[in-house]
């Protein structure tokens, strides 16, 4: 976790948490970031801590060292912050299991600290409306996921079978 430098402005403090998949998504982050930064600002809240994962975070919570910190930061009572920005919903997980993310999310409200899909079209209310958008969405993400890994999956055995080594 990154400490911001704090503005004069009495607001609420929040963190962001960002990701990428890949090495090559040079300035995903970078996005994530101005658009997290945008919201805050029009929202009265202030981004003190940052949690970033960049490279490859992939789909395992193993491979996603600052979500990990972030949730242990949560359940340790060590959060300083009242939220979390997140870019939208497939930043916070594409997990195959729709529940897995939706844990994640739950921890941190059950901790007094909110999830918020600053990208998205629903507003995270707790509305049944909102509930089942935002499951949509996971479950979307999650497929997309899945998707991707077969599309590479078939591209790299026709590129062996061309006689090119992976």
């Amino acid at each position: 976790m990154k400490t911001l430098p704090q503005s004069a402005k009495s607001v609420v403090d929040v963190a962001m948490y960002v990701r990428m998949s890949t090495e090559s998504q040079k300035y995903s982050i970078d996005n994530q970031e101005a658009a997290i930064n945008a919201y805050a600002s029009q929202h009265d809240m202030a981004v003190r801590f940052a949690y970033r994962d960049e490279g490859r975070s992939g789909l395992r919570i193993a491979n996603r060292k600052a979500l990990t910190s972030l949730l242990l930061d949560v359940q340790g009572g060590q959060a300083q912050f009242k939220a979390v920005l997140v870019y939208d919903v497939s930043r916070w997980g594409r997990f195959q299991n729709t529940d897995q993310a939706a844990y994640y999310d739950y921890l941190c409200r059950m901790h007094g600290v909110e999830v918020i899909y600053v990208a998205e079209s629903f507003s995270n209310d707790g509305s049944p409306f909102a509930a089942i958008l935002k499951n949509l969405k996971r479950a979307m993400a999650g497929e997309y996921s899945r998707e991707l890994s077969v599309k590479s999956k078939a591209g790299q055995t026709r590129l062996v079978g061309l006689g090119f080594s992976m």
